[in-house]
């Protein structure tokens, strides 16, 4: 049970009660290792054996995975003199094929049959070592003493040999049906007909069969079609597998795997495979799954992890590559994917996003007594600290600073959307026209900090930044004013302002409940009574009450009205980030219901996105009954690769489309994070895009969330210690 607990004014584990907990025990994780072919080699089949080997054929040889590339096979050095045809695995051996044999270094080597058909192009074991050659026009079977037992003319050409154990029969793909070979009885019998036909697997009770349009599925006694299965990922099929209970499929598009409730787990873009041409699959060792492509091999690795001990992966990450002067920095890789050429860049948000990273570790600290969450929180506040500093403008925060020439775009005076100024110090510059965004990142940590951190030099410290920005913003006539004593284009919180936007934009809305929560922040740690009877006057005189309180569901569409031509999924982070403050400083009881109220209408219409950041927010402004179990879906759902891949799904016919929208939602029902491009808590539903894999995205994305639902006490802890 944690020490430090939140001030009365928020929300105590024991007011939830413990009916919404998630004990966080160990699930399955997924994530990709690549291996890149070296050479121009094209890649044809993969097999693995029992003793957890995996080779590659290739129309240069036998490949095979190390240390991240596809490595010339040499183990057995008369392989490396044979042209190798074809490849199989049985029973947890390998198997190969030439122009002359077939045969396996298993069994001291003495398993080698001349099959006497120099254009082979397949072949498949069967139980007692009954072996089934092909080529373009002829079939030969041999059994266990290596004897043809058939020999017949084919008058379509195979492209693939499945073996069922269980009818100890082989099944024969041709593009325009599929063959059966009774292995006792040698009766040659085609049992179903089909176009464009690609790949085929055996799935419980049932014959899978990849087409140029879906998948096929028969019974497996009697091969009639039960059904034809075209919403799928994609329908484009290069490959089935049955790995462990799960039918694997391959596509031209990625792969995906089928789940107990019918719907799919997709891997698709570099963030999951080499590339998405899908040549091969197989099972790996343990429960991982391999995926050869045009360009190499993945092996998607399913290992058991805790939500905290994912946590500690992204702290690891946040740490080592994330921290820009104290700030929660963004990074850019000179080339793609390649986290050795990451640079360190200053953005227009630094201030809010590292307010939501020094929230994490709040949150952290007040849950695990943590030192070094401590003193990452105080490391960040000081490099906010900074920002008001550096400005040389009371109460007024920088965007951001860097070292002259380094920042990322120069010095531009008369650019109203981001001015790079000098400090007192000439090698240092400060980035202008800071935005509501900011200060909501401010106010909000600002408190937190306050609430959590007990020694007075710091609270103190967090205190004073908060005071200091509020009265800048009254001392100015509700504005932020920058340096050429204008106000910055969004830092407006002014009566003119907020309340010249029909009551349907949601500006109107949510400057009122900005402006509102930070008087209230500020008087709650200050008691002095000008921000209340300030904050009162606004809510009185100028309705900023009526309209903070309207719910969520007035804002819509307004034509020809500025901001108000979709919904805006920045303004859902800095309603949330506010809303606790909004709630839980409210002056009295009926404000404090009527402030509940307006932001549970909010949450309402967040719901469908999933966003845990969202629902904690909501539980830490005082709401009940969260939806906890999307929340640890979107948890273990958000991917360990943090790189900015670019991923679509435009193809996919699994997915249910709406209508164009003011919400900018595309399927009716959100995505899984990691089959989706990835960005930050200010975006959603957004289903295609990416930079191609030239960022990293920081870890607080899931750092946040995740100690929030911890220090709330939604989740539990896990089995891993600090460090």
């Amino acid at each position: 049970m944690r020490n430090l607990v939140f001030n009365i004014c928020f929300i105590l584990l024991g007011v939830f009660g413990l009916s919404q907990t998630y004990e966080d025990l160990p699930y399955l994780q997924d994530q990709a290792h690549h291996f890149l072919k070296e050479t121009q080699a094209i890649l044809y089949d993969l097999q693995t054996d029992r003793n957890q080997n995996s080779i590659v054929l290739s129309n240069e040889g036998l490949l095979f995975p190390w240390q991240g590339h596809l490595k010339k096979y040499k183990q057995y050095r008369p392989l490396n003199d044979l042209e190798i045809l074809a490849i199989t695995g049985f029973e947890g051996q390998f198997y190969y094929m030439t122009s002359a044999a077939v045969f396996s270094n298993a069994f001291g080597g003495s398993f080698y049959l001349e099959h006497q058909l120099p254009q082979a192009t397949h072949f498949s074991m069967g139980k007692e070592a009954v072996v089934l050659v092909v080529s373009s026009q002829r079939l030969r079977l041999f059994d266990q003493k290596k004897k043809m037992q058939l020999d017949i003319i084919l008058t379509q050409k195979p492209i693939a040999i499945q073996y069922d154990d269980l009818n100890n029969s082989f099944l024969i793909l041709t593009v325009n049906g599929l063959v059966h070979l009774d292995v006792k009885s040698k009766k040659l019998e085609k049992v179903f007909t089909a176009n464009n036909l690609t790949a085929i697997a055996l799935q419980q009770d049932k014959i899978a069969l990849g087409s140029v349009n879906g998948i096929h599925f028969l019974n497996r006694q009697n091969f009639q079609k039960e059904r034809t299965l075209k919403a799928l990922p994609h329908t484009e099929i290069t490959a089935l597998k049955t790995i462990g209970k799960s039918l694997w499929v391959g596509t031209t598009k990625g792969a995906f795997s089928f789940r107990a409730d019918n719907t799919f787990d997709y891997y698709a873009s570099q963030r999951w495979l080499v590339d998405d041409t899908v040549v091969a699959l197989a099972a790996g060792s343990d429960q991982n799954v391999l995926v050869l492509t045009q360009n190499g091999l993945t092996e998607i690795h399913f290992s058991l992890m805790t939500l905290e001990q994912k946590a500690q992966h992204f702290q690891t990450i946040q740490r080592k590559r994330h921290i820009r002067y104290g700030f929660t920095s963004a990074v850019r890789l000179g080339k793609a994917g390649d986290l050795s050429s990451l640079e360190l860049i200053d953005t227009d948000n630094d201030g809010l996003w590292t307010s939501m990273y020094l929230a994490a570790e709040l949150f952290r600290y007040g849950t695990t007594q943590a030192e070094a969450a401590k003193q990452n929180a105080f490391e960040a506040l000081l490099a906010m600290e900074r920002l008001t500093e550096i400005s040389g403008i009371d109460g007024f925060p920088a965007r951001t600073y860097e070292i002259e020439s380094y920042q990322q775009s120069g010095w531009k005076p008369n650019d109203s959307f981001g001015v790079w100024m000098p400090s007192k110090d000439p090698k240092w510059l400060w980035k202008t026209t800071t935005s509501s965004d900011e200060s909501c990142g401010h106010f909000f940590v600002y408190a937190l900090f306050a609430e959590i951190i007990k020694e007075p030099f710091w609270k103190g410290k967090a205190i004073d930044l908060m005071k200091r920005q509020m009265d800048h913003i009254i001392d100015n006539n509700w504005y932020l004013v920058s340096w050429d004593g204008k106000p910055t284009r969004w830092g407006r919180w002014h009566p003119d302002y907020v309340n010249s936007f029909p009551i349907a934009v949601g500006d109107r809305r949510l400057n009122a409940t900005l402006i509102l929560a930070f008087l209230q922040s500020t008087y709650h740690f200050t008691k002095e009574e000008k921000y209340k009877s300030l904050a009162k006057l606004l809510a009185e005189k100028y309705g900023y009450e009526e309209n903070a309180s309207r719910l969520a569901d007035t804002i819509g569409f307004v034509e020809g009205q500025f901001l108000s031509d979709a919904w805006n999924h920045s303004d859902d982070e800095m309603y949330f980030l506010t809303a606790p403050a909004f709630v839980n400083y409210a002056f009295d009881h009926t404000m404090k219901k009527r402030h509940l109220e307006s932001v549970q209408s909010h949450w309402e219409l967040e719901r469908s996105e999933k966003n845990p950041l969202w629902h904690f927010l909501f539980a830490l402004a005082g709401g009940k009954n969260i939806d906890l179990e999307a929340s640890v879906w979107w948890l273990k759902e958000f991917p360990m690769d943090l790189i900015d891949w670019k991923i679509e799904n435009k193809h996919r016919k699994d997915v249910n489309r709406i209508p164009p929208n003011f919400r900018k939602q595309e399927f009716s029902s959100v995505l899984p994070p990691d089959e989706r491009p990835l960005h930050l808590h200010n975006r959603a539903y957004q289903n295609h895009g990416g930079s191609g894999g030239f960022r990293e995205y920081s870890p607080y994305v899931y750092l946040l969330p995740y100690w929030a639902g911890r220090y709330l006490g939604y989740i539990t802890a896990g089995k891993v210690s600090e460090n």
